[in-house]
């Protein structure tokens, strides 16, 4: 028998990923699309009156076999794209588009979850919150679905889900190749000046993994690359972002005929659907409600953003001219020029760098926090085995010692893993099913060397902090219904949490205990401190301008009807700058930080139209930390509330109900101006 076809027998139902063979998912997963047809089919031949059992609990558990197979094959899929995963991948993605509108289209299903609505509101059936809302919320997916479509339409729509699942793995698979392919050889170490000696190490073991003599600059997935900030060859840094700029615009690894076809085809989907454009059918389901909330957010942004890079251009020309005298700064030189800078007024990232050791700043910082909030401890599991041999898992308890799930991390970057970071659920949380949760965080922070520490950037941890915020978003879920549990809330809401959680790397306590040097132990000397926190404004009008231009560069692809969308592969770099420049953020010295042919987020994520989210969840996220230095920062209260209210709410009520019992009130924007110094 597959052995994905049945709960996994280890502890906390973690799957037995050492004795899987890629070949179980795909016969798992055909497997449990049938099991759940057939369970639906009993659900809605059932001859009993409709009830919270037999509709929505047995709805619930009707996938419960597909959920468990999806969740263990994504996570490796993502971390670890091999050749045959990949084909999997592609296979399975119009199936379950399929599958999914089998079940969703179902006009008989409909009518049994509208029973249910109309027995509760008769008094016939009880309803707690939870049930209510993922009733309600059941109908409004169907609706949103296209239920209420006549039949044709219908299946033009069923044609378009499947060519669109299809799509996004296509762009998915070409920037990751395009990405590798990217990587720029340098042959001569004199052009290397600048590096340190682990990047140095890095790139010449990068390149002879590849076969290639010298040294490979590989890329990472945002348009601003990191090793820009250390380069002094002013022409290395040149051909560097120019392959970061050019990638999917020609060649083996093209993305822009895959981008018109995912466009073009999302936009006749949202106008099946009702609406104007894909963006308007987005935002309906999140926070912001409509397109206009998002461009106000936006519009109140981008000016402010705008005269800050402006002003920030000024000061980095300065510094060139005394390099190069005569000469125009360029996008290549920013983050040079803007490190040489932040030198000037702050902390030295290879000063720094030695007092941030990986394995100190995850237990003594990351897990610290959580233990200083929630109460929960954290402890390794050397017997059990993650989704890749480089995973770490950790079994979380309680301060009682109850268990509370399973963490896994998996840290270093390597040529098949997907750029970026970010968290997954392998097992979901479920008062149902009595499921505990097990969640993960993939990051691509660079690897050490043989015998030498893994030393992160700043930006590391932040992003180590960030990313731990989602997984406790699913660690400390407290829901009926699992596919309500932890990060299931709309996509401009799921990024909160983990932007709060990032506040906790500043704090002074944590960092006297996470950020020392990993040789002498030696505290991080107040003065670097100080310079570090003197430093958390610097850049901040290239960050949130190159941020905001990629959320309005997704909303114009999304809010375009199909006669706007360009014909041709040719149209689309013409769209992209013509966008930017109407929204008033087209600069050449700081481009989007992902441009069009390699936006993963929303041509091969689930971010489409929803980018602005970063945004929004930062609104709610200022004013949380505002509550938090309230409440006296880093403390048990504080925490439990947090957990209480919103951590452990997961998407089981709507997402704003859960910030007003928070908070008490809507959240104010003035925080995130104030924070990003744009109030003025």
């Amino acid at each position: 028998m597959n052995p994905l076809l049945a709960p996994s027998t280890l502890p906390f139902q973690l799957p037995d990923y050492a004795h899987l063979a890629d070949s179980d998912f795909r016969e798992a997963a055909l497997a449990a699309m049938q099991e759940q047809r057939d369970a639906v089919e009993d659900l809605i031949a059932d001859p009993d009156p409709a009830t919270v059992g037999n509709v929505l609990v047995a709805l619930e558990l009707s996938g419960r076999t597909l959920d468990r197979v999806l969740s263990a094959f994504w996570v490796m899929v993502a971390a670890d794209a091999t050749p045959e995963r990949r084909d999997i991948e592609s296979e399975l993605a119009p199936l379950l588009a399929s599958h999914w509108d089998a079940v969703r289209l179902d006009p008989r299903l409909h009518t049994r979850l509208l029973e249910l609505r109309e027995r509760a509101a008769s008094g016939e059936v009880e309803l707690d919150e939870e049930d209510r809302f993922h009733l309600d919320d059941l109908i409004e997916d169907l609706e949103r679905s296209g239920i209420n479509l006549d039949a044709t339409t219908q299946e033009r729509l069923k044609v378009l889900n499947a060519e669109l699942a299809s799509l996004s793995v296509d762009f998915e698979r070409l920037l990751l190749d395009g990405r590798g392919a990217a990587a720029v050889v340098v042959t001569d170490a004199a052009e290397l000046e600048g590096l340190s000696d682990a990047a140095r190490e890095a790139a010449r073991s990068a390149a002879a993994e590849r076969g290639v003599d010298g040294w490979l600059l590989e890329l990472t997935n945002t348009t601003t690359q990191p090793i820009l900030a250390e380069l002094r060859n002013r022409d290395l840094r040149r051909r560097v972002l120019e392959a970061s700029l050019s990638r999917g615009l020609g060649g083996e690894h093209d993305t822009r005929q895959v981008v018109l076809d995912i466009t073009r085809r999302r936009a006749e989907r949202a106008r099946l659907l009702g609406h104007e454009h894909h963006a308007s059918w987005v935002a309906a389901q999140g926070c912001a409600g409509t397109t206009a909330a998002v461009t106000a957010l936006l519009q109140q942004v981008a000016p402010g953003a705008v005269e800050l890079a402006r002003r920030e251009a000024e000061d980095l020309q300065r510094l060139l001219g005394i390099d190069e005298p005569g000469a125009s700064l360029e996008a290549w030189d920013w983050q040079y020029y803007a490190a040489r800078l932040a030198a000037e007024h702050a902390v030295d990232e290879t000063r720094l760098k030695p007092y941030l050791e990986f394995e100190r700043v995850l237990v003594k910082g990351v897990f610290a926090a959580a233990t200083g909030l929630y109460g929960i401890t954290f402890h390794e599991r050397d017997d059990l085995i993650g989704y890749t041999p480089e995973a770490r898992v950790f079994e979380v308890r309680e301060s009682d010692g109850t268990p509370v799930g399973l963490f896994i991390i998996d840290p270093f970057t390597r040529p098949t893993k997907r750029g970026g970071a970010w968290m997954t659920s392998i097992v979901e949380q479920s008062r149902l099913t009595f499921d505990l949760p097990v969640v993960t965080n993939t990051c691509n922070f660079p690897p050490p060397a043989d015998g030498e520490p893994a030393l992160l950037s700043w930006d590391n941890v932040i992003t180590l902090f960030h990313e731990f915020g989602h997984a406790l978003h699913g660690l400390l879920s407290n829901v009926k219904y699992p596919s309500r549990a932890g990060t299931s809330v709309p996509r401009d809401f799921v990024e909160f949490p983990s932007q709060v959680n990032e506040m906790w790397a500043w704090d002074d306590g944590l960092i006297q205990q996470f950020a020392r040097h990993h040789a002498t132990g030696e505290v991080l000397p107040h003065d670097l401190v100080a310079e570090l926190r003197a430093s958390r404004s610097q850049g901040e009008g290239h960050a949130t301008l190159e941020t905001v231009a990629a959320m309005l560069l997704d909303q114009a692809w999304h809010t375009a009807t199909t006669d706007e969308l360009p014909t041709s592969v040719d149209g689309v770099v013409p769209f992209e700058e013509q966008a930017l420049a109407r929204a008033g953020v087209r600069c050449e010295l700081v481009p989007p930080r992902y441009r069009t042919c390699y936006f993963s987020h929303v041509f091969g994520s689930m971010y489409a139209a929803a980018y602005y989210g970063y945004l929004w969840a930062e609104v709610l996220d200022a004013d949380a930390v505002a509550w938090f230095e309230q409440q006296g920062g880093l403390n048990r209260e504080a925490g439990e509330v947090f957990r209480r209210e919103l951590l452990g709410r997961g998407g089981s009520i709507a997402p704003m109900r859960s910030w007003q019992r928070f908070r008490g009130c809507d959240p104010d924007v003035v925080h995130l101006l104030r924070r990003k110094g744009l109030d003025s």
